[in-house]
């Protein structure tokens, strides 16, 4: 993997491991490692916190009650870490781009490489449009006069400029917009400290009244709707917790990755806890659940900050100045959070290339380590948020966007799926974790623990449909097509590669340690030998650099850590 970055590493570092002759040229990732850690850090942020937490998230507390809805993100987010842990083992030691998509192809099949990728770049690729076409709605808070197309321009050159040239483009405007989502989510926790106990112009000191009950009734009345809407909770907390695989898909482009990344993977058990955790209880605190205000406000679609559980909140606390400010910060969550589209999306379609599932050319990269034919790919799959300007136009892309919800929880299954091959693997071929540059805990229990859960949320998603009274033909299409596509995927690589197994046989590989017909033998897995010698060779020659060169020193290392 080349460099040029900060510690001024010009010549190529295979080079000066093995010869280019070991090196497949059609193959070697040619990105340049650019990222810093409170690049990483941040991007992170910028990736897993969208509007969910601070719009859609009122219409879960509507549906199952402050109390659901806090136990809901508490459970959810010990599935995310449980994935956090499967990631972070693998990608520290084996840091190259669009890592869980590769592994897959490494570590599992080849077919399921494929699966990973195409869900995973079709997934990112389709929240772009949406989320240019939420940044105009955010707008029309304050004035609707403004034309959609200036709007949608204006974004895709954004996006464009910020995303073809470097990647430490990337890194920086994601490191300053994520800042704008921290400022956010931190500043509404001290909102509501302060507001409940009398810190507002009304001196209302609400504590937790809107708790009183904790539980709502979805659907129907007495235990079962209690339970459905716990479940409703659920289902929201699965859609918006992210966050370790926005920080995995950038290990191929970060500097010191065996440094950097293990300080990524942990934070992300504060992120859980203050940003999802705590979020949720504060939004069950500053507004009840059966606020007649909340209730128009999500049923007129109110746009930006206007559904926002907590400018209802600021409304009824007669708080004028907030909900301007609030609606700022969400406009730049929205853009930051299409940008770390545009660069996952980019970068899973460069693996997908990588590993010889997307044509050669997506291999290309620029002088500086980018590959813009995949930027470039990635943008003109945007180019579908156009559609908004036409209303019949623009329930086709939402369609769209609602075909691939799914696609998270299914991306999380391959990860988990794939630790548990990495761990069986390393153990038939005596490798010792505790030699690996990060080892995670309660493993493989986090992996089985992650499977399951993302697994069975996945076929809960669409649950309403068969309930008595109301099948709904395009809920289910929307809530299972993916479910369905993944199965074709893997069928027809398999038979183009003329490499067709029994299924019965994946599913005995998860639970047993007996060959499988045609499928990667753990024995052979050679864990990117040639990309981890790159990476080595590269760290060898940073650790000689002086400690005023080194990346995140400092005052951004006490900030990073």
């Amino acid at each position: 993997m080349s460099s040029s970055n900060d510690v001024k590493l010009e010549k190529p570092i295979e080079d000066a491991v093995i010869s280019d002759s070991q090196i497949s040229s059609e193959s070697h990732d040619h990105t340049h490692r650019k990222l810093k850690s409170r690049h990483i850090q941040l991007m992170a942020i910028g990736g897993s916190i969208g509007t969910a937490l601070f719009v859609q998230i009122g219409q879960a507390l509507t549906e199952g009650g402050p109390g659901d809805l806090f136990v809901a993100f508490s459970l959810w987010a010990t599935f995310i870490l449980a994935i956090n842990n499967c990631l972070s083992e693998m990608v520290t030691w084996i840091p190259v781009s669009s890592p869980f998509v590769r592994f897959a192809d490494q570590f599992v099949d080849p077919a399921l490489g494929l699966c990973a990728g195409v869900n995973f770049f079709v997934f990112e690729a389709a929240l772009v449009p949406f989320e240019i076409t939420a940044f105009n709605v955010v707008l029309q808070f304050w004035t609707d006069k403004i034309p959609l197309v200036a709007v949608i321009f204006f974004v895709l050159l954004c996006y464009l400029a910020l995303n073809l040239w470097t990647v430490k483009y990337v890194g920086e405007s994601e490191f300053w917009f994520a800042s704008g989502k921290v400022i956010l989510a931190t500043g509404l926790i001290i909102f509501t400290f302060i507001t409940m106990v009398g810190g507002n112009p009304i001196h209302d000191a609400y504590g937790f009244r809107f708790w009183n009950p904790p539980f709502a009734e979805y659907i129907y009345t007495g235990t079962l709707g209690r339970f459905i809407g716990f479940l409703s909770c659920l289902i929201q907390a699965s859609f918006t917790i992210a966050g370790p695989d926005m920080v995995s898909i950038a290990a191929g482009e970060t500097q010191t990755p065996r440094l950097i990344l293990p300080r990524a993977f942990k934070s992300v058990f504060y992120r859980l806890m203050t940003f999802f955790v705590i979020g949720s209880l504060c939004v069950g605190i500053v507004v009840s659940y059966s606020d007649p205000n909340l209730l128009a406000a999500l049923a007129d679609a109110r746009p930006g900050a206007g559904s926002s559980p907590y400018v209802i909140a600021m409304q009824r606390l007669q708080i004028k100045v907030l909900p301007d400010i609030v609606n700022a910060l969400i406009l730049t969550s929205i853009f930051s959070a299409g940008n770390s589209y545009v660069y996952n999306a980019s970068r899973t379609l460069y693996g997908l290339a990588l590993e010889g599932k997307a044509p050669a050319v997506f291999k290309k990269c620029n002088r500086n380590g980018v590959p813009f034919w995949c930027v470039i790919a990635t943008l003109g799959i945007a180019l579908l948020s156009f559609l908004q300007v036409s209303n019949s136009s623009a329930v086709v892309l939402q369609w769209f966007v609602n075909l691939v919800t799914a696609s998270q929880l299914l991306n999380y299954a391959i990860i988990c799926f794939t630790y548990i091959r990495f761990y069986k693997a390393l153990k038939i071929q005596g490798i010792s974790r505790d030699s690996l540059p990060h080892k995670s805990f309660w493993q493989p229990f986090c992996a089985y623990y992650g499977f399951t859960g993302t697994i069975v949320m996945a076929f809960v998603g669409g649950y309403t449909v068969f309930l008595p009274g109301r099948w709904d033909v395009p809920s289910f299409f929307f809530s299972y097509t993916m479910i369905g596509v993944l199965p074709i995927l893997f069928t027809f690589w398999k038979l183009y590669r003329q490499t067709m197994v029994k299924c019965i046989d994946l599913i005995l590989r998860l639970i047993t340690d007996r060959p499988v017909l045609k499928m990667r033998k753990l024995e052979d897995i050679d864990f990117f030998e040639t990309e981890r010698l790159l990476v080595d060779r590269y760290e060898e020659e940073c650790a000689m650099q002086k400690p005023g060169d080194l990346p995140c020193r400092g005052i951004w290392g006490l900030l990073c850590t």
